[in-house]
């Protein structure tokens, strides 16, 4: 994929995610696509992904990545960001996280998300 083709792709992933549409984000996958993040080091599948992605998408409201810094690599992208919404008691929530993106065949192969932890343990209060 030519660099603004892997921008490109990279803006709808993330608006699928803040739209809260959980099948464009699917779309986004490759069925057999893996996702680990930092805080737990469990390798989720794309249907362990997008149940979490779901329950996050019905308790936090106005979510919007305010976008840090985002490369094109040779088999995907970079994305650092600050997520930010509100929580359903209505405080505030932001949290720093990089993504490192590997790309097949026009969809995402493989997400390595590292989160700020601290920032992330209010998400473990929210019901």
């Amino acid at each position: 994929m030519q660099t603004e083709d892997v921008l490109a792709f990279a803006d709808r992933f993330i608006g699928a995610i803040e739209r809260g549409d959980v099948e464009a984000v699917r779309a986004c996958y490759a069925p057999d696509a893996k996702i680990w993040h930092n805080n737990d080091r469990v390798e989720q599948t794309v249907e362990q992904n997008l149940k979490v992605l779901a329950w996050f998408m019905r308790k936090m409201s106005d979510r919007k990545y305010r976008i840090v810094r985002r490369e094109a690599l040779s088999d995907g992208f970079l994305q650092q960001h600050v997520l930010e919404g509100k929580l359903p008691d209505g405080r505030d929530f932001s949290m720093s996280a990089c993504c490192v993106i590997r790309m097949q065949d026009g969809v995402i192969s493989r997400l390595d998300e590292y989160i700020d932890s601290a920032e992330a343990a209010v998400l473990s209060e929210v019901r």
